[in-house]
């Protein structure tokens, strides 16, 4: 891989490990939120159950798309080990470096 040589690992090892470092505690504040919800004595009314339920299907949508995100960041950080990161997986190209400073978990170069 060409670009592989300018490639610090150890820059996006730092960066995949430091966004899921952002996106768990993302899941810990909504999960904490989703369980006080249930505890609330504030419903009042079925629009304030209507409310809740919006509330909590947004949170879930939410925590399903941020545990996604963490699977894609474990599995960049699984290609660093094997040696395969920063290789589009469709077409074997270098994927440019700076996409993967901006999506570090990167599995394709743009169009692919």
């Amino acid at each position: 891989m060409s670009n592989k040589e300018n490639m610090d690992l150890k820059e996006f090892e730092a960066l995949l490990r430091a966004e899921k470092t952002k996106i768990e505690k993302n899941i810990e504040m909504i999960l904490a939120e989703v369980s006080s919800i249930g505890t609330e004595e504030e419903i009042g009314d079925l629009e304030d159950m209507a409310e809740l339920e919006i509330d909590n299907t947004t949170d879930q949508a939410l925590l399903l798309q941020l545990k996604n995100q963490i699977a894609e960041i474990d599995a960049a950080l699984g290609r660093i080990v094997q040696g395969t990161y920063g290789i589009c997986e469709k077409t074997h190209k270098p994927i440019p470096v700076e996409r993967l400073r901006a999506i570090p978990w990167a599995r394709t170069v743009v169009g692919e």
